[in-house]
């Protein structure tokens, strides 16, 4: 399945093969449980008219 998925990136550029490769490969930094931020406490940025 590795070299499957890295041989069709190769070819395509298809992301998807890239994330599958990579977690094939258990490769540090690719955590499959991905939190999202909340934005809600951001400041606005100074200077922007909105």
């Amino acid at each position: 399945m590795k070299d499957f998925s890295w041989t069709y990136f190769s070819k395509t550029g298809d992301v998807d093969a890239y994330l599958l490769y990579k977690q094939v490969t258990g490769e540090p930094g690719m955590d499959t449980d991905v939190q999202e931020e909340d934005q809600s406490n951001e400041e606005p940025l100074e200077g922007l008219n909105m």
